[in-house]
């Protein structure tokens, strides 16, 4: 297997479900980037609560975030790419604003949401940064938009499907997610693909989400986790282990690391 970039998820690929990455995720990953290959994530999350993790691992590769929205400089932090989203906000707000669901609006300048929930204040506490606004999403003016995540505590496909002409959408089990139309990780990726004059058969994805489908499909080699849903196992092209359980690593030794040569005297 000729790999020259690894793109890696973070939430149920990378991290455990305590949000903490494995001694062992750390060493297949440290050992991968020995050998030359460039690792980078590709996550949903916003850029202050993927650059910790990042600098943990001690990535210096640009980072994408907001389900390819967004690359930022692994360095500066700086925003290298960002695509904004827009939909028919008088229609989106009267789907949501009186329903029992939470929204959250991610902007380039901040977070905007509906209400506070253990999701955002673990975000605050990794990130150091509040949300901008806390409230009634239409008493407050903003703009550009990266991504809009609606949790409805369940699939949502009839609210979502309202939105497919206007937005990439993403579903999951507990509501969706939408970004501008045509981007994704693998969009994202892509654009890295030609800074760095790789191949995307140089290439292997590592997710477990719908978000990460378009890379895994489109990569020279997708890995879907052992977590993940059976849409997703089927998009791979290999199943590695459970997030909980190493399954990054698990991949990663088995089949990128090249053996040990021996020093011979």
């Amino acid at each position: 297997m000729n790999v020259r970039a690894v793109f890696i998820d973070m939430d149920g690929t990378l991290l455990k479900a305590s949000n903490t990455i494995s001694s062992r995720n750390m060493e297949a990953i440290d050992r991968l980037i020995h050998q030359g290959v460039k690792v980078f994530l590709a996550t949903g999350r916003h850029y202050e609560v993927t650059a910790p993790y990042h600098k943990e691992i001690g990535l210096r590769t640009p980072m994408i975030c907001l389900n390819g929205a967004a690359i930022h400089d692994g360095e500066t932090g700086r925003a290298m790419q960002i695509k904004t989203v827009r939909v028919n906000e008088e229609r989106f707000h009267h789907l949501t604003a009186e329903s029992p669901c939470n929204v959250m609006i991610h902007t380039a300048n901040g977070l905007y949401c509906k209400e506070i929930n253990e999701e955002i204040n673990y975000w605050t506490k990794v990130g150091q940064i509040p949300p901008r606004y806390i409230g009634d999403l239409r008493q407050v003016h903003y703009q550009d938009v990266l991504k809009y995540s609606v949790r409805t505590g369940g699939p949502s496909p009839e609210i979502s499907a309202l939105f497919q002409k206007e937005a990439e959408v993403i579903n999951w089990n507990d509501g969706f997610e939408m970004v501008a139309p045509n981007v994704s990780k693998w969009s994202a990726i892509k654009s890295l693909l030609r800074t760095f004059r790789i191949s995307p058969n140089e290439v292997v994805a590592i997710g477990d989400g719908p978000n990460d489908l378009e890379m895994l499909r489109h990569a020279g080699t997708g890995v879907a986790m052992g977590n993940a849903s059976d849409e997703v196992k089927s998009a791979a092209d290999f199943v590695t282990g459970h997030h909980d359980n190493d399954g990054l690593a698990e991949f990663i030794e088995r089949y990128l690391h090249k053996p040990y040569e021996l020093n011979v005297i």
